[in-house]
């Protein structure tokens, strides 16, 4: 049973989050601190540097021989699961389509765990389940992040994606060009390629696995310059992801585009689909019962 204690360390772990995400909010349209120009060089640095190299540090000391496969197996199962589920509900359901199934499989399960998820499972379960979260995030943007953008290309060309209105003529054109179907797929995974090769975060994904699988082989630590050159741009990934999220909702029209009712709907159901996925994960390890 959760207790109040819990609570507490949630609170406290979330909370910083939010106070960073407050004031790049408040900076832009409260304050009037930043200018777009400004705000948009704020996000190519987090872009650029602090949020890559955070992304490095973590992942630069995960053990890839001691790879928790049956927490990657649980993780993998429950994204099968919501696959399934938001394809049944795409597919029988009267409002459900398959782009919204996109979108709500990306808000259930490809969170930014590095960022948010380490603080708060951190709290819950203690250090022990970080390294977890950590490999959670190295498998999702090596495997996961790949899919999706795959998908989403899919998506943007009309390929394989049935609809009832406007799209009828591109998928009709798609059906008559049978022969030209692989040249098509093999266009889009260049598209997706080229989009991760332009991802500094991809960049520092896989150094850091790279350097990870070096440094565990042959049982040398990163030279202390080299990691303290790390840890003073790192140390900031948090806080400025947060604050650079911050901004982002600032410069928009409305804070909530879509509406309150879809807004809450949507909230509700991330939060309640990542904790059951993330605590069955946890469960399958033997850190939640």
């Amino acid at each position: 049973m959760i207790g109040w204690e819990d609570v507490y360390k949630v609170v406290v772990a979330m909370v910083p989050l939010y106070v960073a995400l407050v004031l790049g909010y408040g900076s832009v349209r409260w304050w009037k601190v930043f200018t777009p120009e400004q705000c948009g060089a704020i996000n190519r640095f987090v872009c650029y540097f602090t949020l890559p190299l955070f992304t490095f540090e973590f992942t630069a000391h995960v053990d890839p021989f001691k790879m928790n496969y049956l927490f990657i197996g649980a993780d993998a199962v429950s994204k099968v699961i919501i696959v399934v589920v938001l394809a049944f509900w795409a597919k029988w359901s009267g409002k459900g389509s398959y782009c919204w199934s996109i979108t709500s499989f990306s808000l259930c399960t490809l969170t930014n765990s590095l960022v948010v998820g380490v603080p708060i499972i951190k709290a819950m379960y203690g250090p022990a389940a970080v390294d977890l979260v950590v490999q959670s995030s190295v498998i999702q943007a090596i495997i996961w992040l790949t899919l999706l953008l795959l998908v989403l290309e899919l998506r943007r060309t009309g390929l394989g994606f049935p609809s009832s209105n406007s799209d009828q003529d591109l998928e009709g054109s798609a059906d008559n060009s049978t022969g030209s179907s692989r040249p098509a797929f093999w266009c889009l995974m260049k598209t997706v390629w080229v989009k991760l090769a332009m991802n500094p975060n991809s960049y520092a994904c896989i150094i850091g696995l790279v350097w990870a699988f070096i440094s565990n082989r042959w049982h040398f630590e990163m030279p202390s310059i080299m990691e303290g050159s790390i840890l003073i741009m790192s140390k900031a990934g948090t806080g400025t992801a947060m604050f650079s999220m911050g901004i982002f909702m600032a410069l928009q029209e409305k804070v909530i585009a879509c509406g309150a009712s879809l807004t809450i709907y949507w909230d509700d159901f991330k939060v309640y689909s990542w904790t059951r996925s993330y605590g069955y994960r946890l469960y399958r390890c033997g850190f939640a019962r």
